[in-house]
């Protein structure tokens, strides 16, 4: 497997998790009968906070991790990004679905992506100027 094709890998994972995430929104805003805005209902709000909050932290750590594949960084280091991305990703999902106080999934989620986040930047910087 090349760096890409393991970048290609996860993107599709966190594809079908946003898509999941998406579909489970509009099941809660059907369930609500709320087609704009969140109506104030708890289930709602956070469905579409879930959503959100991996629409904002997804895409950019993808192109990150796209951006090590195309400056040949380590399979090993492409794998560890985006398995943990997928992991962390999953964990946020779970805590916050269930649950709009704190949780662990909540916490580790946001907590791993923070840190997938800062390793894919870190690592960004060191290939580019290595």
């Amino acid at each position: 497997m090349t760096q890409f094709e393991a970048a290609t890998l996860y993107a599709g994972l966190l594809v079908l998790l946003l898509l999941a995430l998406k579909v489970n929104t509009g099941r809660a805003r059907g369930g609500a009968k709320i087609t704009i805005g969140d109506g104030g209902n708890d289930s709602l709000i956070r469905a579409m906070r879930t959503h959100a909050n991996a629409v904002e932290d997804v895409p950019i750590t993808l192109i990150g991790i796209f951006a090590l594949a195309g400056l040949s960084a380590p399979l090993a280091l492409i794998h560890a990004l985006g398995a943990s991305l997928v992991v962390t990703r999953l964990l946020h999902a779970l805590g916050l679905g269930r649950n709009s106080g704190t949780s662990f999934g909540r916490f580790a989620g946001t907590l791993g992506t923070l840190l997938v986040m800062l390793v894919t930047a870190g690592a960004c910087l060191w290939f580019a100027l290595m």
